[in-house]
């Protein structure tokens, strides 16, 4: 749709001509996220206030425009992708950090700071923000709310709606809300739990009081060395079975460490058939106590050997192997599909096998580097766009992988989202009586269906107004 010229005129006098982007050149750099889908919003603005944010909603309503917030755009199910077009409100230049509060271990921020600046923020106190996803050094706080993103330390810490306490937040029709507080525990419905995850399609987020955790004492960095992913698959649960919990419990396969190590050089040796990355913390005794007895269970899983990082440096290359892994995807394809399915830890083994045998069927070299502590599984698909029909093969075998870890018991996502990936798989995993029942608290804050449209419903019986605006064909 056509942004009518008023429209224009009235964003550009509230926040000035370079920061409102309608030309079909500057618009095409946000027509795509970390992801595969793609779709142009009409025009991108860039607010600097929470009255910015309010002003640019009234708009929006007054012309019957949608409205999709965007972080840094590195989410990888289509969340920040404007399917319906209209307007793109990008929180690039609310990147502020507004408070620090060490007594009370809060930080105030605006959502988009980028997630590592916090930790580096409140370094010198010794202090650090928990949720670490693999993108922390681009992606924003307001993404991380938006998908509830975690990363390889939320094992023990917990994901992002575990270290949000508070959120400031923009309905539709400009009303401001306040959810969550200084205080540990408020009165009330959990707003800040229900909103944290909620991607974008409830409310648009401006401010967000997170939880600061202490540096530890200590750390130790383990590489686990398998030559078979079933051995690796099976130590995770073992670990759990002697009451071992890890802050961090990776793992990655042959084919994924060795593109990692030849871009990284981190030391991952390049004959296994799998690693598992393992990191513990605390106070020095229980660190000192706890990796030998890790070391152990890897053993008697049939590690062929466990080694321990003898340096800062040591643990922060293997560390920086992992964090660079979907880069080092590049020197093998340029483009590839990422799939984010969730299986119990039991099931990492007989997952790895499936994620091979449909790798097999499609004729797709899938690599695997994933959450293994809480069996988040990150299978890689790669694809050549220029093929006919490859992308879509991808797709397919991709679906197959998130139907099996349903069959098991898990989920089609554990940190990136619905978004427009996967909300067909939605009626696979809920009954229709809870499909329902979020089409209703959808209806609640956004009864027009303006933030966000054809993203994480489906287009069943009874969703299909809450996918997509009456007026908007997706």
């Amino acid at each position: 749709m056509a942004i009518d010229s008023a429209a224009l005129a009235a964003m550009e006098s509230r926040l000035g001509k370079n920061a409102v982007l309608s030309q079909a050149s500057d618009r095409k750099l946000y027509e795509y996220d970390g992801g595969v889908d793609k779709s142009m919003p009409d025009v991108v603005v860039f607010p600097r206030t929470t009255e910015d944010v309010v002003a640019l909603v009234k708009l929006a309503r007054e012309y019957s425009l949608p409205i999709v917030g965007r972080g840094a755009g590195t989410g990888l199910s289509g969340g920040a992708i404007a399917r319906a077009g209209g307007v793109m409100i990008s929180f690039a230049r609310m990147n502020r950090i507004l408070e620090i509060d060490i007594e009370n271990e809060r930080a105030l921020v605006q959502p988009g700071v980028v997630n590592l600046d916090i930790s580096l923020a409140v370094q010198p106190f010794g202090y650090f923000y928990a949720p670490d996803p693999s993108s922390q050094r681009a992606c924003t706080i307001g993404g991380n709310v938006a998908e509830n993103a975690g990363g390889p330390h939320t094992l023990a810490y917990g994901v992002t709606t575990n270290h949000v306490v508070s959120l400031e937040a923009v309905l539709p029709d400009g009303t401001v809300i306040q959810g969550g507080g200084a205080e540990i525990d408020g009165p009330g419905y959990d707003l800040t739990g229900f909103l944290t995850g909620s991607e974008g399609t409830m409310a648009l987020v401006t401010k967000i009081g997170v939880r600061l955790m202490r540096q530890p004492e200590a750390v130790k960095t383990l590489l686990a060395i398998y030559n078979s992913t079933d051995q690796a698959g099976s130590t995770v649960g073992a670990l759990t079975a002697k009451g071992i919990i890890p802050i961090a419990l990776e793992m990655l396969d042959g084919p994924m460490l060795r593109m990692v190590e030849a871009a990284t050089h981190a030391g991952y040796p390049l004959d296994a058939a799998a690693v598992l990355l393992i990191e513990v913390e605390g106070v020095t005794e229980s660190v000192e106590e706890q990796a030998p007895a890790i070391a152990a269970v890897c053993e008697a899983c049939g590690a062929r050997e466990v080694r321990v990082a003898k340096s800062a440096e040591e643990r922060e290359l293997l560390w920086k192997g992992r964090k660079n892994a979907f880069g080092a995807i590049g020197r093998v394809s340029p483009t590839y599909y990422v799939q984010d399915g969730v299986v119990p830890r039991t099931m990492i083994a007989p997952t790895l096998r499936a994620i091979g045998d449909i790798g097999k069927k499609y004729d797709i070299a899938i690599s695997n580097v994933f959450h293994a502590g809480d069996g988040n599984m990150h299978p890689i698909l790669p694809f050549d766009p220029r093929r006919p029909g490859d992308l879509e093969r991808a797709q397919k075998a991709g679906e197959e992988i998130l139907d099996f870890c349903i069959s098991v018991g898990g989920s089609i996502t554990g940190e990136h989202g619905v978004g427009m990936e996967k909300m067909e798989l939605m009626s696979r995993l809920f009954p229709g009586e809870t499909l329902e029942v979020i089409k209703r608290l959808k209806a609640v804050f956004d009864p027009q269906c303006a933030l966000n449209p054809g993203k994480m419903l489906p287009t069943g019986r009874g969703c299909l107004e809450i996918r997509q605006r009456p007026d908007v064909v997706l």
